[in-house]
Formats: structure tokens, C-alpha cells, sequence
């Protein structure tokens, strides 16, 4: 009997990685696919940058939500799938159809600066005097990278291969709300892709992701 108990012990834990491993696949799939049935001019050039530049295997922060290898597009599929499921009870499905492809391209690129820039990865492995990784802070700011704020070179990255409109560039950059001081500028000035994206982001770091500090990955 406990050697029954023992083996179905294991089998649930192997089952469990295997899961794991299964949602690390299908989170990049599920970014992938639906940025490139957009039909955007240069997508299928950026999903190529974004792979090459490691956005689906880098940590999300240094300390905070998903600071973990693949913890990027973990979180960006989250925020993804809040987006589309407010957008769509607050605007109803006629409205919510007309902004849905700048929905979906906001969600998905808007921590794409996470990645870094100029060959120099936002996040480096946080290495204590002691030579032993942390374990409260896996990761830190590269401080090789200029201190350039993640939701700009979002931005920057993304329209080096795709055209973004100027509601899809508003909120990328003001996505993090007024939990940054920098954005201050948006207060009366929010849009209905803004709104979404912000409470999306929110509701994926604080809730989905139990992250309890906002804005210190920067």
C-alpha cells in the first residue's frame, strides 16, 4: 500500500512539471498566434526580434511578479486574456470588435522592453557578495543598460518592425498608471485601450500573479 502511495505520489509530481513545461509552450503560442493573425505589416519580422532578443524566456522582474525564467510571457499571456475579457464586458461584443486588434497588440508588446536593448538584457542574474544567487531577488537591472523606462523602449522595439496607431502608443507608454510619478501627463486624458490594458496589467501583477509592489521592476 505505501508503495502504491509512493508511486502515486510521484506520478502526480511528474504530472505536475509536465504541466508546468506544457504552459511554457503554450503561453509563447498563445502570444504568437494571436499577434500574427492581426495581419499587421513587419509582424511576423518582430515575433522573429522577439525571439531572438529572448522575450520568451526572460523573468518578468527582478523581485516581484514571475521574476522567473518564462515569467515575461507568462505575464504577458495574463494580461492578454484580462484585456479581452474586460474590453468585452465593458464595451459589449459590436463595440469591443472594433478596438479588439489594438487591444490584443497593447497587451502583448507592452513589456516587450523587458527585454532589454543594444544586445543588453533588462534583467541579470542578482548575485550576492557572498557569489550565491538571491534568493528574495533572483534578478536585478542590467546596470549596463541605460535607465531608459521599460513601457518606451516598448515602443521603440516594436515599431522597428510594425506600424503602432497613436491610441496602441498611449497606452504601452502609460500603461503602468499613476503608480509611476512619469505619467502623471495621463490623469484626464485616459482612453478606453488605456483603461483596459492599465486595469488588465493591475489585475494580472496584483491578483492573478500576487505581486504586491508595483513599478519596482525599474
Amino acid at each position: 500500500m505505501a508503495k502504491k502511495k509512493e508511486e502515486s505520489v510521484a506520478t502526480a509530481l511528474s504530472d505536475a512539471i509536465a504541466e508546468e513545461n506544457a504552459k511554457e509552450l503554450d503561453n509563447k503560442k498563445f502570444v504568437v498566434d494571436r499577434l500574427l493573425a492581426i495581419k499587421r505589416e513587419g509582424m511576423e519580422g518582430l515575433v522573429e526580434y522577439m525571439e531572438e532578443i529572448g522575450f520568451f524566456s526572460a523573468p518578468c522582474s527582478g523581485g516581484n511578479h514571475l521574476c522567473c525564467e518564462f515569467g515575461l510571457v507568462h505575464h504577458t499571456r495574463n494580461v492578454m486574456m484580462a484585456a479581452e475579457n474586460i474590453g468585452y464586458a465593458l464595451l459589449g461584443k459590436n463595440k469591443y470588435a472594433e478596438i479588439r486588434d489594438s487591444v490584443i497588440i497593447a497587451a502583448a508588446l507592452h513589456d516587450l522592453g523587458k527585454c532589454g536593448d543594444y544586445g543588453k538584457q533588462m534583467y541579470v542574474p542578482n548575485i550576492l557578495k557572498s557569489g550565491k544567487a538571491s534568493e528574495a531577488k533572483p534578478f536585478k537591472r542590467n546596470p549596463a543598460l541605460l535607465p531608459i523606462d521599460h513601457a518606451t523602449r516598448s515602443i521603440k522595439l516594436a515599431t522597428l518592425f510594425i506600424d503602432l496607431t497613436e491610441d496602441e502608443e498611449f497606452a504601452i507608454r502609460y500603461h503602468d498608471g499613476l503608480y509611476e510619478t512619469a505619467n502623471y501627463g495621463i490623469k484626464g486624458n485616459e482612453t478606453p485601450l488605456y483603461l483596459i490594458l492599465h486595469y488588465a496589467d493591475l489585475w494580472s501583477s496584483r491578483v492573478t500573479e500576487g505581486c504586491t509592489e508595483e513599478g519596482g521592476e525599474e
